[in-house]
């Protein structure tokens, strides 16, 4: 009996070696599978920006940066030709600064009415429809832009034409949107419900709850879909192309036709000679577009540390 009984646990504990084996292997896999994706991230990063320094700093070579930067004239085919981008710059801070501005609100007071507020009928309806929309091409949306938008700010603003910043900025927060709702109620719903049901004992209303407490307690997540849509909105082309008006004046306000970076690319590499000087410029000008995107990562990266922090001292 006593060697039936000692047969039996050795083979248990061959059972259970082998079992863990089998399970580290896996737990190996995983481990460089993850790792693996991470360096193709970081090197395809790093060759998209080797690719943008290489063909775009030459630019500098016949055009000085301060003209480039803070010039106001873009002539490709003058002689000598003519790159300042600052229309440019101007009218890609205006669209993407006003898209944010309207995008924000909405979306995150659109997460938190999701996720604490609306029946669970409604919820279930309402986010697949959102999310829905967050697949709409950019082209469709700038023929909506195109045919219902800009007649409605021309009439609004009397406008010589709808074709503006304006018009732009708001079909890029109707775009952004999908992304800000989607994420941050999944933030959200992330929350412990513990939190909630702390409020509650301490007397907090419900919306003193969501503001104080939910929306803080979820701000990395907010802040994700934030800068997912602060980039959607610098980063979009068709749309900008077909509505912004296409104008090479540096814009004064925002309801007066512009041409952002994107669309500026857009339209001007398909005449630009391969290794020419527009097409230096075009790719310098993908340089200032990667350098603003790395700029709004970094304040994401700043207030996600400041929040940190302020749940650390409490």
């Amino acid at each position: 009996m006593a060697r039936t009984n000692g047969s039996e646990n050795s083979t248990n504990a061959g059972i259970l070696k082998g079992f863990r084996r089998r399970s580290r292997a896996r737990e190996r896999l995983i481990e460089t599978v993850i790792l693996a994706n991470g360096l193709i991230a970081i090197v395809v990063l790093v060759g998209v920006l080797l690719l943008l320094l290489r063909t775009g700093l030459p630019v500098f070579s016949h055009t000085a940066p301060w003209d480039f930067f803070l010039g106001t004239r873009w002539y490709p085919v003058s002689e000598p030709p003519t790159f300042g981008i600052m229309p440019f710059f101007i009218s890609t801070l205006w669209v993407a600064g006003i898209s944010t501005l309207i995008a924000i609100p909405l979306g995150v007071g659109c997460a938190a009415y999701l996720a604490e507020v609306a029946p669970a009928s409604v919820r279930e309806t309402v986010k697949p429809v959102v999310e829905i929309l967050a697949g709409i091409p950019s082209v469709v949306m700038g023929f909506i832009g195109l045919a219902l938008l800009s007649p409605y700010v021309q009439s609004l603003f009397n406008l010589n034409t709808g074709l503006c910043g304006l018009t732009a900025a708001i079909m890029l927060s109707l775009m952004s949107l999908p992304v800000i709702v989607s994420v941050s109620e999944d933030a959200l719903n992330a929350v412990p419900h513990s939190f909630r049901e702390a409020s509650y004992a301490l007397g907090a209303t419900k919306w003193e709850t969501i503001i104080h407490v939910c929306i803080p307690g979820a701000i990395s997540g907010i802040a994700a879909s934030i800068m997912l849509g602060v980039g959607r909105a610098i980063g979009e082309t068709m749309t900008v192309l077909m509505v912004a008006g296409g104008a090479l004046a540096v814009p004064a306000s925002p309801t007066d036709p512009m041409m952002p970076m994107t669309a500026a690319i857009a339209s001007g590499i398909g005449n630009a000679v391969r290794g020419g000087p527009q097409y230096q410029a075009l790719f310098a000008i993908g340089i200032v577009l990667f350098v603003m995107t790395l700029f709004v990562n970094l304040i994401a990266d700043r207030v996600l540390e400041r929040q940190k922090r302020k749940f650390a001292r409490t």
